[in-house]
């Protein structure tokens, strides 16, 4: 069952108008470009989701530094005194918080005037074991047994997998961008406008690739698939919670055998960042395949693509091929 709850806040007003709000009185630089690369807005990221975002909207008018370096797993990220100094001196600092604890302490302390949080600006939610969408989300967070969700207030922090609530934070990004850089707003707008148009297609693509499909149950080292399942009608079975390291009890790893006999599933889907050992010592258990399903927290030589569109579109011909998809 779907384990689920709105998070409820005023500043889920809309995502423009909360970025304009995010960012507080602009630096004496920001009308021009500030401490970047050749004059330009200098604008550190969190992590690959934030970074792909700021550099996508950006483009030329934009330096971007990522605080989490490819390969690195960005749950455990800790920050280098070296980061914390480039970290003051950006012009604008776009993180999500409560995935990181480290960042969401450095950025507290940098005094950047210009800080967006993608948490901010869209409604996040807490998710379960297994995340396909519900009906009584609100009794089903109250009364759910799997709630492993570590973000702010115990919310599942993974929004970007979903492609709606990415573009609403691109929306957001756009705005703050506007308002950090007014000499190119035309720029950032039009910029914003062309990703969120590609993340509408991309939805469209999951949403047909995914709607005749034999089984709507998958199961993943990670629960950070849960707003992806929501989004498409699809069940997630995470053999840990939303942390990639914790380590599944003996009976969460016999109840997925159950799951796995009952939903006839056919692959325990693992990822680039985290340990595989126990997704494939389940799969060997039960007698199933295993895939790769990347939560796109980093781009490596071994992701399945070399963007956040690519990876996605693997992300779905996998999950095609294990649900059976028509």
């Amino acid at each position: 069952m779907n384990v689920r709850r709105l998070i409820p806040t005023a500043a889920l007003a809309g995502a423009v108008a909360l970025a304009a709000t995010a960012l507080t009185a602009c630096s004496g630089t920001a009308s021009g470009g500030g401490g970047g690369k050749d004059g330009k807005l200098a604008v550190t990221a969190s992590f690959y989701p934030m970074q792909f975002l700021a550099e996508q909207i950006g483009k030329d008018h934009v330096s971007v530094d990522s605080l989490t370096k490819p390969g690195v797993e960005p749950h455990d990220l800790e920050i280098t005194p070296k980061q914390t100094g480039r970290l003051s001196e950006s012009d604008v600092v776009l993180y999500l918080k409560g995935l990181q604890p480290a960042v969401d302490k450095a950025v507290a302390q940098s005094g950047v005037k210009n800080v967006v949080d993608a948490a901010t600006l869209t409604p996040l939610e807490v998710h379960g074991a297994s995340g396909h969408d519900g009906h009584d989300h609100a009794a089903e967070g109250e009364a759910g047994g799997h709630d492993h969700a570590h973000g702010e207030g115990g919310a599942d922090p993974h929004v970007w997998l979903d492609p709606v609530k990415y573009a609403e934070i691109a929306k957001g990004l756009g705005a703050a961008l506007e308002k950090a850089d007014p000499d190119h707003a035309t720029d950032y707008r039009k910029n914003t406008d062309e990703l969120v148009t590609k993340l509408g297609a991309l939805d469209t693509e999951f949403k047909d690739g995914l709607k005749n499909s034999a089984s709507k149950t998958f199961i993943t080292t990670h629960s950070a698939f849960g707003y992806l399942a929501e989004r498409y009608g699809l069940d997630q079975e995470g053999i840990s919670g939303v942390d990639p390291e914790a380590e599944p009890s003996p009976a969460r790893m016999k109840e997925l055998q159950a799951v796995a006999r009952q939903d006839h599933v056919s692959t325990v889907f693992f990822e680039t960042l985290a340990s595989d050992k126990t997704a494939k010592s389940l799969a060997r258990d039960t007698g199933l395949q295993t895939d790769v399903l990347d939560p796109l927290e980093g781009i490596t030589d071994k992701s399945q693509g070399a963007d956040y569109f690519e990876v996605m579109r693997s992300n779905l011909k996998n999950l095609q091929k294990a649900l059976g998809s028509k």
